[in-house]
């Protein structure tokens, strides 16, 4: 069996890469959001346009951060069941 400390070290795993969105049910989500985002742009002005693009990168940044929180505490939390299972007692 491989070590999975050494795959992450060689990076042979990459949690960033495996985001989980390849469902039907996401793939259609990104395909209405492509279409609405579409339908959006061509009715806004140039400044509407500029306005909307900073809201969207500050939305991509977040959401950036989101995944790496939520990845961190899931991390930990297994981490934490895992060594509540190797010392339990009972």
């Amino acid at each position: 069996m491989k070590s999975m400390i050494d795959e992450l070290w060689y990076g042979n795993v990459s949690p960033m890469d495996d985001t989980r969105n390849n469902t039907e049910e996401m793939k259609e989500l990104m395909s209405y959001i492509a279409r609405h985002q579409e339908e959006l742009m061509a009715t806004l002005t140039d400044e509407q346009k500029a306005i909307f693009e900073k809201f969207d990168d500050c939305w991509s940044e977040y959401a950036r951060k989101e995944e790496k929180a939520i990845f961190s505490y899931a991390f930990k939390l297994g981490a934490r069941l895992t060594m509540e299972v190797q010392t339990d007692e009972e």
